[in-house]
């Protein structure tokens, strides 16, 4: 068998190919990044680095909450990494130069100080807001679009975008908090922001991830889905910030609709990783010839829990380089039944649906012989078969040739 570059195989690319125009994105967000803080930090006098500090304070849990939701089918860091900077760095600094310029030359001369500054932020921001955010997901579509496996994928990056966007405007609003009404009033703002409403970025742009992988992974809907995404985020950010002028009253609607709408995704996903179990099931059988799957590993690979306790049992059989192979093996395999997803659906190109099948295979094939590789006798089988029953027990009769 070729070497197999596993990291390369999962991710989608060709092995040995540096991700240049990723890193060149890293790079570019992160420029961006550092001059929407330091115009901040030009601006905000002492309450900059006790703003930049409560803004980065909740961020590690919720990117945690929001990885949890994908632990089936984990999409590559980096990329996730490019959705996090492209909100905190291009999306902000874009955001930053054309919210101001809009007010200084547009809704202030137009309709007065007081108004100009609600319609900006009512109207003005969920346009440029979204669709700089939105951005990031529409390339993604364009130059990635493989990699979006369904409405979870959509989700996830949409979430990351809207959490590095939501923590570089935190740093604002805490740093003005403290300049106008000193500790107590930071105090009120981090709560209602931080602590109580701190997916409200992630959510609006959430609407748009919906859209993108609706077209990523359907032959109908390419444009229109990832259009009416986009629009469903910009009216729920404009609801948010013009219930900012309806008291009380307008913010416990707003609260209320966007929980409805936290807990509409967390159904979506659920349901989303059920039907993906169903295809594991249905499809991965087909590939029992090859000697790298059985039934009782397709059972294996139906729940978080039995996933887990089989990299434990690897671990314990090889330590850290077998606990990886194994990782790297329950990887492909849902990446196979989701291959067979796409091409389900007509949106795989059959000569792309080879390739990316055989290296699939040729992956769970490199995994598994780390296992039969294994010279001293196993401390127990694999916990999720009798002797003899899973292909990292036995040699197969007729095993995989890549």
């Amino acid at each position: 068998m070729a070497r197999v570059d596993p990291k390369a195989v999962l991710e989608g690319r060709i092995p040995g190919r540096p991700p240049i125009a990723l890193v060149l994105g890293l790079l570019g967000c992160s420029l961006c990044a550092v001059i929407a803080l330091g115009i901040d930090a030009l601006y905000g006098g002492s309450g900059f680095w006790m703003g930049l500090v409560l803004a980065f304070l909740p961020i590690p849990l919720l990117v945690a909450l929001v990885l949890a939701l994908d632990r089936m089918e984990p999409e590559p860091p980096r990329t996730l990494l490019l959705s996090f900077m492209w909100g905190a760095g291009v999306a902000v600094l874009g955001a930053l130069v054309l919210n101001t310029l809009g007010m200084l030359y547009i809704t202030v001369p137009i309709f007065g100080e007081g108004k100009g500054h609600f319609v900006s932020a009512t109207f003005g921001a969920p346009l440029i807001e979204e669709t700089l955010k939105g951005a990031a997901l529409f390339g993604l579509l364009w130059f990635r679009r493989n990699e979006i496996d369904g409405f979870v994928d959509g989700i996830i990056y949409a979430a990351l975008v809207g959490l590095g966007f939501a923590m570089m405007e935190n740093v604002t609003y805490y740093m003005r908090a403290y300049e106008e009404g000193g500790a107590q009033q930071l105090q009120a703002v981090f709560v209602l922001r931080g602590l109580i409403a701190p997916l409200s970025h992630p959510l609006f742009t959430s609407m748009t991830g919906l859209g993108v992988a609706y077209a990523a992974t359907h032959r109908r809907g390419q444009w229109a889905a990832p259009l009416l995404g986009l629009a469903a985020a910009m009216v729920l950010h404009g609801l948010w910030n013009g219930s900012t002028t309806l008291g009380a009253g307008g913010l416990l609607v707003v609260y209320a609709l966007d929980f409805c709408l936290l807990l509409t995704l967390l159904v979506v996903v659920w349901v989303e990783r059920r039907h993906n179990v169903h295809r594991i099931e249905a499809y991965l059988p087909m590939y029992a010839s090859t000697g790298l799957v059985t039934p009782q590993d397709v059972r294996m690979l139906r729940t978080i829990p039995t996933r887990r306790a089989a990299r434990r049992w690897a671990r314990l059989v090889g330590g850290h380089a077998a606990a990886r192979a194994m990782g790297d093996y329950q990887l492909a395999a849902t990446e196979l039944a989701l291959l067979h997803k796409r091409a389900e659906r007509g949106v795989a190109e059959p000569r792309w649906f080879v390739q990316r099948r055989d290296a699939l295979l040729d992956l769970m094939a490199l995994a598994r012989q780390t296992f039969l590789r294994v010279p001293q006798q196993r401390p127990s089988p694999p916990p999720w078969a009798p002797p003899g029953l899973s292909g990292f027990s036995q040699p197969p009769d007729r095993p995989y040739r890549g």
